[in-house]
């Protein structure tokens, strides 16, 4: 096997909460020059934020990334994927360790590292892409076909700082795109894009893939990390919890942040949106009277709610996503049936669903329910809030058991051709 262009041995990143860290590079030496006077004065007063404390974002890490693999990293907020990009890309040093890099590397991890607020696009393209080291040739070969991908042509002579974040993030990843590198990092900036850019972001990083280049790609998308990687890393707590193939990895970690799973799932104390309950809360959800959720039969969901305030037109509803957030099904109270009741302010009640034949494919799902007053106002919405696995059922076919999900349509079919006499 070929020698990996990325070796991470014994990584480790250790940050100090409450007190000067040592500096890692000029910007963070000249900061704590300037802000010691007031941290003494600070320490005089004896405030509480003086105690030491250390808080490592990355520990004991090892990896070996070859040549063409696209990986993407995973994890909750504060997992420490960044800290591992910075690393990565020489913004910062380990505290301990060592990583090793073959290869010219583009780094995409803030919106518009590297611009100057003051330039134009234009001279942007120009300072960005020699930071990130081409020659001038090279810039002019690739600065029409930069522009184009950016898609900022009318605004190419206008300073980027009235560019939206949107154009910001357009012109950075077309530069870091065209730089042609060995290795490709991206964090999660692709996010500020719109969904056709993002579309657009992901074919280029597939075009550099199939180069034989190496992508190293964080991002809280699951959809996007299936599409674009053959391999993920899932990160916790600064450590690898796993590393494997990409499905593997994002099945287990998709399963590791819905919040409940169960036939009954109390739902009181778990975090929501829309206006947080204040008139209609629903406080539980039963799925199936407590029986497997079999494919091609019938389901039933039951919403326990009360009202702390008076409140009209009400509609409650469920709603079936992919782990990676997808909404595949929605049932509303109101979908058949018009009526939407009131409630006075004390009402404890409840509401069930029946689906004669689920038709949704063997896998792993979320459940969303919701409430809403009239046909816009939300009264109460908990997205992902209980997983359920939907099994084969006596009528699965053999050939769909290992779907990754989705619905199996029914339909009206005809055969036409030659009459055959029937086999014996």
């Amino acid at each position: 096997m070929s020698h990996p262009v990325i070796s991470i041995e014994g990584l480790g990143k250790q940050y100090r909460i409450g007190t000067q860290s040592r500096a890692t590079n000029f910007r963070e030496a000249a900061t704590n020059a300037l802000t010691s006077p007031w941290r003494r004065l600070r320490k005089l007063g004896g405030s509480k934020f003086d105690e030491t404390e250390s808080f490592w974002a990355l520990r004991d890490v090892n990896i070996e990334i070859h040549r063409g693999d696209v990986v993407g990293i995973v994890g909750r907020n504060g997992a420490g994927k960044s800290t591992m990009l910075k690393v990565l890309s020489r913004i910062t040093e380990p505290t301990v360790g060592q990583v090793k890099m073959r290869g010219r590397v583009a780094s995409l991890l803030e919106v518009g590292t590297g611009f100057h607020p003051e330039l134009t696009g234009r001279e942007n393209i120009y300072l960005n892409a020699a930071i990130l080291g081409m020659k001038k040739t090279e810039i002019d070969r690739k600065f029409d076909a930069i522009v184009a991908f950016a898609e900022v042509e009318k605004f190419l002579d206008t300073p980027v700082k009235h560019y939206s974040s949107g154009m910001y993030v357009r012109l950075a990843f077309a530069v870091a795109a065209h730089l042609e590198p060995e290795i490709l990092v991206v964090d999660e900036v692709l996010a500020v894009g719109d969904a056709a850019f993002q579309k657009k972001c992901m074919g280029k990083m597939g075009d550099v893939a199939k180069q034989g280049r190496t992508i190293l790609f964080v991002s809280h998308n699951m959809a996007a990390v299936r599409a674009l990687c053959s391999r993920a890393v899932w990160l916790k707590g600064g450590q690898v919890l796993m590393d494997d193939a990409t499905g593997p990895v994002v099945d287990a970690y998709l399963k590791s942040v819905i919040s409940a799973t169960g036939s009954h799932v109390d739902l009181t104390d778990q975090p929501r949106e829309g206006s947080n309950g204040s008139q209609l809360r629903i406080t539980s959800v039963s799925l199936n009277h407590g029986k497997p959720v079999e494919h091609g039969q019938p389901f039933t969901a039951r919403l326990n709610f009360e009202v702390t305030s008076d409140v009209e037109e009400v509609s409650l509803g469920v709603g079936m996503a992919t782990l990676e957030g997808v909404r595949i099904v929605t049932i509303d109270t109101d979908l058949q049936n018009p009526e939407r009741p009131s409630f006075k302010a004390g009402y404890k009640g409840s509401v069930e669903v029946r689906v004669d034949r689920l038709d949704l494919q063997p896998g792993n799902y979320m459940i969303d329910v919701g409430a809403r007053s009239g046909d816009r106002f939300c009264l109460d919405y908990l997205g992902g809030c209980v997983r359920v696995e939907v099994i084969p059922g006596p009528t699965t076919a053999t050939s769909i058991m290992r779907s990754d999900g989705g619905v199996r349509m029914p339909g009206s079919w005809s055969w036409a051709g030659h009459t055959q006499t029937a086999l014996a």
